[in-house]
């Protein structure tokens, strides 16, 4: 009994020793918080064993199925990605006069595209009324000398306000590593609209307008490739022209203006000059021997 007495005080006394050396309300000297880490995923066991076929199949099952990636390509409201209803250039144009029988066969054909024409006119002259066959002639000559001097000075950000994004891919291909020089020289006849078309895209109230200009001019071009060397053309020798232009405009915007969007190249035209490239013609090999004999 006395015995038990005594271990009884004994742990008596280490609690109250311990009660002295930590008092109340002092934190333990040791805590543990707990801290969540990433979540990992694994690949559960019976998805390891199963073929490709039937995994595809379980995982169509569990969730919704998800479209297949289409190829959207890029839509400009600023301009149409062709030319409305092209204009067909008559056969022997700027050759025939309208006193022979062929030309008065092509005066015939015009008056009958004049009728849609004028409809079309009268579309653009409501959003755009300072808008006439008569003046725009010369200011769309401007815009095509412009932005022919623009090309030939690489001067990028003036080309794309004054070509169309259509027509801008087209001028400036291939050019990379060339020199151009490009002038007007002058106009062999006055120009003048032949074509007018007005038409809209995706609803009725997206019009634009496009006008074709019939230029006969003398211009002098010369390419020359990055070495230097002659590709096309002259500087010396000035060329006669006869191109049709076409130029658009995007008539719901108040803002808008009139830019260079295409070329009409009829059937009829001549072919171009071909192109004369400078190439590297390999040689025969050597042994490094017979260069050292040659060195000597």
């Amino acid at each position: 009994m006395a015995a038990a007495m005594e271990g009884c005080l004994r742990r008596l006394g280490l609690r109250a020793a311990g009660t002295l050396l930590r008092p109340a309300g002092a934190a333990p000297a040791c805590a543990v918080v707990p801290v969540r880490t990433k979540k990992r995923f694994s690949v559960p066991e019976w998805a390891r064993e199963l073929s490709p076929e039937e995994k595809e199949r379980r995982l169509r099952s569990l969730g919704p199925l998800f479209p297949d990636e289409r190829i959207e390509r890029a839509f400009y409201l600023a301009s149409t990605a062709d030319i409305i209803d092209p204009y067909v250039p008559p056969e022997g144009d700027a050759r025939l006069t309208s006193l022979s029988k062929d030309g008065l066969k092509q005066k015939m054909e015009k008056l009958k595209q004049t009728a849609a024409s004028q409809l079309s006119l009268r579309k653009i002259k409501d959003h755009d009324p300072d808008f006439s066959t008569k003046t725009f002639p010369e200011k769309a000559q401007q815009i095509f000398i412009e932005a022919h001097n623009c090309l030939a000075n690489f001067n990028k950000q003036k080309l794309h306000s004054l070509v169309t994004e259509r027509c801008y891919p087209e001028m400036v291909r291939g050019n990379r590593y060339k020199t151009i020089r490009w002038s007007f020289v002058e106009s062999l006849e006055p120009p003048r609209v032949v074509h007018v078309r007005c038409d809209s895209m995706v609803n009725r109230g997206n019009l634009y307008g496009q006008v074709t200009v019939r230029m006969h001019t003398r211009q002098i071009l010369a390419i020359y490739d990055r070495f230097g060397r002659l590709m096309y053309g002259g500087e010396q020798v000035p060329k006669d022209v006869l191109e049709y232009v076409v130029f658009e405009r995007y008539l719901v915007n108040p803002y808008g203006t009139w830019r260079m969007h295409g070329k009409i190249v009829p059937a009829w035209a001549p072919p171009k000059d071909p192109i004369i490239k400078t190439v590297m013609l390999p040689g025969p090999t050597l042994d490094p021997s017979q260069e050292h004999e040659e060195a000597k």
